[in-house]
């Protein structure tokens, strides 16, 4: 499937991207979207003949409990309902403990790397299995950027997705700025990340900006990509044709001319690696043990699957629990993980979340001003994620009513107005007892 140059759509830049030429698909967050309500933009390019696929944020396949079925069915609806020809999600946790490791239920907000174990390879592949089976088209997995390196890891970035691929055929959603944080942040050679790749499995390209501070690289998503990462598409394509190259950008959007100008420069280096004399022969994804993973060719090889395959989820739930718990609760750093990193993480987990809090809940940053993110930074330090944003904006605004943190009578007053419409099982507006009062006020004030 040739999917060509397409870009993350996102409300924001609707109108930017129904503009803009030589766009041949989008990509669309897939928790952002209700099959029965789809945006109005993402019809009208369908009706043009524009390719829209789903990009799952959610999920947790990496998770060491296996893929909720809700959640699942949930992804396959807004795949039918968007018509499209793919699924994609993330090779990474994103929630931990609860009953595999008898353990507070904890959700990272965000993606977290999973170990390049055995183990964790072996809960992935039936994860994956499990997702292919409940989705209605072929399944596509990302690899995501990471700030943390896992200690004892058996497998490299390459040899870890070659196996997946070669163990469960799904296809792979290569994001060549993620091998550009990971060479930043964790030392790992780009290219060989590339030479170790069944490049046949890769489904498309994600490329995308990022800054570095302090020696740590941010994929930000929400600035210019840079050369060196279009150095490795480059790399890439003179390796392989991409069936697909996209432009993500999440927030900070620039003017439309510089969004195609980034766009172009995307397929220039695509250009660049497919007109210049390739410095690299394909992998020989014919026999995988020479890719260095001890595969052979299909099946269970040297996995923990069978007769331990809960053994190893819960060890590996066990250890996902420990770091996660020490990223949003402060519970001590793991044995082996570098405490400065651990820390970078747990401050872009806790600024992740006011972000996302302050989307799908604009009205308390509108309600505390300029103290909406010290307030809420303050509240995530001893406030892990348990429900989900929409339950966190709740437990935020709760929490800062219970404690009398809000000093300003006026605040306090809008921020209570706005938890009680929003803390039952319906509207505050909509329950029978408020419509009946208000019905009643209507009367005594016309009589009056």
């Amino acid at each position: 499937m040739r999917l060509g140059t397409g870009i993350g759509w996102r409300p924001e830049i609707a109108d930017v991207v129904e503009r803009m030429p030589g766009i041949d698909w989008v990509e669309v967050v897939a928790e952002n979207v209700c099959p029965g309500h789809l945006p109005e933009s993402l019809l009208r390019l369908r009706e043009r003949g524009v390719t829209v696929v789903p990009h799952g944020v959610s999920l947790g396949l990496g998770d060491a409990d296996r893929p909720d079925a809700g959640r699942l069915t949930a992804l396959a609806e807004r795949t039918a309902a968007l018509g499209s020809p793919l699924v994609t999600e993330h090779i990474a946790f994103v929630r931990a403990g609860g009953p595999l490791t008898a353990s507070p239920r904890l959700e990272a907000g965000h993606l977290l790397p999973v170990p390049r174990t055995r183990d964790a390879l072996d809960v992935l592949c039936e994860n994956v299995r499990i997702a292919q089976d409940a989705l209605p088209v072929p399944l596509a997995v990302e690899n995501i950027a990471a700030l943390i390196s896992w200690p004892g890891e058996e497998l490299t970035e390459g040899q870890f997705l070659y196996e997946l691929a070669d163990r469960t055929g799904v296809r792979l959603l290569l994001d060549v700025a993620n091998l550009h944080t990971n060479h930043v942040n964790r030392g790992e050679d780009p290219a060989k990340a590339l030479a170790e790749l069944p490049l046949e499995a890769i489904a498309y390209v994600h490329v995308a900006g990022g800054f570095e501070r302090d020696g740590v690289w941010h994929d930000s998503h929400a600035h210019p990509v840079p050369r060196p990462v279009l150095d490795i598409l480059t790399d890439l394509a003179s390796r392989v044709a991409p069936p697909g190259v996209l432009l993500e950008r999440d927030e900070n959007f620039p003017e439309p001319a510089e969004m195609e100008r980034e766009v172009e420069a995307i397929r220039q280096a695509v250009t660049a690696g497919r007109t210049t004399a390739p410095p690299h022969s394909a992998p020989a994804t014919s026999d995988p043990s020479a890719q260095g993973t001890g595969a052979a060719g299909g099946g269970e090889a040297g996995g923990a699957l069978g007769g331990s395959r809960d053994a190893a989820r819960e060890r590996l739930g066990l250890a996902q629990a420990a770091v996660l718990s020490s990223l949003v609760a402060g519970t001590p750093v793991p044995e082996g993980f570098d405490r400065v990193r651990m820390g970078v993480q747990a401050r872009a987990l806790a600024g992740k979340r006011a972000d996302v809090v302050a989307k799908v809940a604009p009205e308390l940053p509108g309600i505390l001003g300029d103290g909406y993110r010290q307030a809420f930074l303050g509240y995530a330090q001893g406030h892990p994620m348990t429900g989900g944003y929409r339950r966190d904006a709740l437990d935020f605004a709760g929490r800062l009513l219970g404690e009398r943190r809000v000093e300003d009578p006026a605040v306090r007053r809008a921020l209570r107005e706005w938890w009680l419409e929003r803390s039952g099982p319906v509207p505050l507006s909509r329950r029978p007892v408020v419509r009946v009062a208000r019905a009643a006020r209507k009367v005594l004030l016309r009589k009056g």
